[in-house]
């Protein structure tokens, strides 16, 4: 799974309205203003693209991932070949979904592919689902969400809100594919992520918790059961 999340989050507090005395001397607080600009819900368009259009716009792709991950030019050039090249792979897999987010631009992207009962494992799955999670994939309604990439403001601001933009790519990628749930591994070490993750509204699933013993690198999250 990818999330990039930044090494030191911040917010940024827009400047609210100065204080006014009133006619008795006393200064009153400030009133909080209105968002303004268009709202979150219109502002990036989500769309799906066939795999000859991931193809078409394989750079600009690799361009927001190395937007979004951080570090130095050695690092972007890095990171971006080898997702890439994880990307080409993924795209031949059986009922592949990738979706982008544009404005005038791309802002974010998310893919994932059905994982099913009666064909080959998404590599590395095996070993991991419980019994309630192999039961949809045996129905076709389990759904393995491999990437998330948003700009770091989406990790930082209005996380639990439903219009945003990382929870919209994931819950479009569930909705399309009509999945009941989304499923996706996680590094163990990778706390950033599943932080992110969990924010949301992805859980970890029952009894993998940070004080059980590993039975692998990976923490499977769940979303939608």
């Amino acid at each position: 799974m990818t999330v990039h999340v930044p090494v030191a989050p911040t917010t940024t507090e827009l400047p609210g309205r100065q204080a006014v005395p009133d006619r008795r001397g006393t200064r009153k607080p400030p009133r909080p203003r209105p968002e303004r600009g268009s709202s979150p819900r219109e502002g990036a368009r989500l769309r799906e693209l066939s795999r000859r259009q991931v193809e078409d716009r394989l750079r600009e792709l690799g361009d927001l991932y190395a937007d979004t991950s951080g570090g130095g030019p050695w690092a972007w050039n890095e990171a971006r070949g080898a997702f890439l090249r994880r990307l080409a792979a993924d795209a031949r897999r059986p009922g592949f979904s990738l979706l982008i987010a544009e404005t005038t631009a791309l802002t974010g992207c998310a893919y994932g592919f059905p994982v099913r009962g009666d064909g080959p494992w998404w590599e590395g799955f095996d070993g991991y689902l419980p019994g309630s999670l192999l039961r949809l994939a045996g129905s076709g309604r389990l759904f393995a969400v491999s990437v998330i990439l948003v700009q770091p403001w989406v990790r930082r601001q209005n996380q639990d809100r439903a219009w945003n933009l990382a929870r919209r790519l994931q819950s479009r990628l569930l909705t399309d594919h009509g999945a009941t749930a989304g499923v996706t591994l996680v590094n163990r070490s990778d706390a950033r992520t599943v932080e992110a993750l969990r924010s949301w509204g992805w859980r970890c699933v029952e009894g993998d918790t940070p004080s059980t013993s590993p039975l692998g690198p990976f923490r499977v999250l769940v979303l939608g059961t």
